[in-house]
């Protein structure tokens, strides 16, 4: 099929054309979350631009198959196994087992992914349920000679390959730089790059999550998990990989050196990597303490949408600094957005030959290197153009099947109209209950109450005249 999609590839550091492996068909692997906490906004620019790229690829006519992990073994931040456990610390911190912190962190993604329109990958597959490919493709790399067991954990053996610092041309003194696997020496490695494959023999205690393997009880190192879990569902060839750039070193690289051992070939053509969202004080990051989140967006009563719409007027490789200000100006931007498409009028035909020009149009600006701010510049235009209400509206609905802005659905007046009185009479029994939690700085459970409302459709705004609500999406 004809090319028309380009990208930035880490692997070649330039714009790409992209050509899939199989024409028409594209298989596509997403870094998902470490389900041990809410994921941060920060950690949702990443998904809103995949699931751009992943939209982009259909709207331009390919099949494309998503894969996607979740990280629910622990997570190690060092080789060593001294780091820190980021399951077992969301379990002690919340007194509730691994798998409870697990399924409850998983669903709020995924309810926050749902709020901002990101479409669920076509395969989701928890690390838990592919032990035995872990233990497989660990074993078959230890007869193949990349990889060896010290300490009673199964290191992979760097020294082995040609390249294994396959996204950089700096020298390995400087890539190891603040990486974090490595801030704590490890004298069971060979190489300082090498990195653990399983674990076993945990340092930390009551670690719940082991199993058994030829190297004795323990648990899969963080690398292993993407490259076992792609490979068991888009096979031994992959075309785009994604993630954010955090993920390049050491986890990417780890993840190439690993799957082209174990395969003996090339394993992935295509990385795409979005860059970090900052605030003015830095990075935005789960272990500052207080962070980012989407709940509290729409409980400071900003529509998820209009982050989505913050994120897209950005390009994906530059970083992007958030300040309410500019969530400020983007509401006032999308609602007025909003209110235009709704004031078009639906009667009358679509002239096929603008429609197919404009929308020819759009796919050259989306598919030049995923630049959204320019796809969003093309819907102004259709807007102010020559052509008829009904044209405009069919191209704008059209676009949004990229954008995914719900540029077409414009909010009643009333957001509350049809709330019976059952179901306000539960939410303000909820808002008391929370109020009284926050009086005795029990900031917990009123957390808790809050994300129940939101499950339930509801956002909570606390102002100065009280605390207030609303349905939302």
């Amino acid at each position: 099929m004809e090319n028309r999609i380009s990208f930035f590839n880490t692997l070649t550091r330039k714009v790409d054309k992209f050509v899939p492996n199989e024409d028409g068909k594209v298989a596509m692997y997403t870094c998902g979350p470490t389900v041990y906490h809410y994921a941060h906004i920060g950690n949702l620019r990443t998904y809103i631009m995949e699931d751009i790229l992943v939209r982009t690829l259909r709207y331009a006519g390919y099949d494309v198959k998503r894969v996607m992990n979740i990280t629910d073994v622990g997570h190690l931040t060092s080789d060593g196994d001294t780091g820190e456990d980021k399951m077992l610390k969301g379990a002690q911190r919340e007194h509730k087992t691994v798998l409870e912190i697990a399924k409850f962190y998983t669903d709020a993604f995924f309810a926050d992914c749902a709020k901002l329109n990101i479409v669920t990958p076509d395969v989701v597959e928890p690390a838990t349920n592919c032990i035995d490919e872990f233990i497989k493709v660990v074993s078959a790399l230890i007869d193949k000679g990349f990889a060896y067991v010290a300490g009673g954990n199964v290191y992979f053996d760097t020294s082995k390959l040609d390249d294994y610092y396959v996204f950089s041309s700096q020298s390995e003194k400087e890539l190891m730089v603040g990486v974090r696997d490595d801030v704590e020496e490890d004298s069971n490695k060979k190489n300082k790059a090498d990195f653990v494959l399983w674990f076993t023999k945990s340092k930390f205690e009551n670690q719940e999550l082991k199993w058994e393997s030829p190297w004795g009880i323990g648990y899969p190192g963080w690398h292993i998990e993407c490259s076992c879990i792609s490979m068991k569902h888009l096979g031994d060839k992959m075309d785009i990989h994604c993630g954010g750039v955090d993920n390049i070193f050491p986890h990417h690289t780890n993840e190439i050196a690993q799957s082209e051992a174990y395969l003996g070939h090339k394993w992935c053509n295509y990385w795409f990597h979005v860059h970090h969202l900052n605030d003015r004080s830095g990075k935005m990051s789960k272990s500052k303490g207080e962070f980012l989140t989407l709940s509290l967006l729409m409980e400071k009563g900003y529509n998820p949408l209009v982050y989505r719409m913050f994120c897209l007027q950005s390009h994906y490789r530059k970083p992007l600094e958030f300040s309410y200000e500019i969530m400020d100006n983007t509401t006032a931007a999308y609602n007025k957005l909003v209110k235009r498409v709704a004031s078009l009028s639906k009667d009358g035909e679509v002239d096929k030959a603008a429609f197919d020009d404009y929308k020819n149009r759009f796919i050259d600006a989306i598919g030049n290197d995923i630049n959204t701010a320019s796809a969003i510049t093309l819907v102004y235009d259709v807007l102010s153009a020559d052509i008829s209400d009904a044209t405009k509206y069919a191209l704008i609905e059209s676009f949004d099947e990229v954008l995914g802005l719900d540029l077409t659905c414009a909010p009643s007046e009333d957001t509350n109209a049809g709330v019976d009185k059952e179901l306000e009479d539960y939410i303000l029994a909820k808002i008391e209950e929370r109020k009284a939690a926050k009086k005795e700085k029990d900031f917990a459970k009123a957390d808790a109450i809050r994300d129940e409302l939101l499950g339930r459709g509801i956002a909570i705004k606390d102002t100065r005249e009280g605390t207030v609500w609303e349905l939302v999406k």
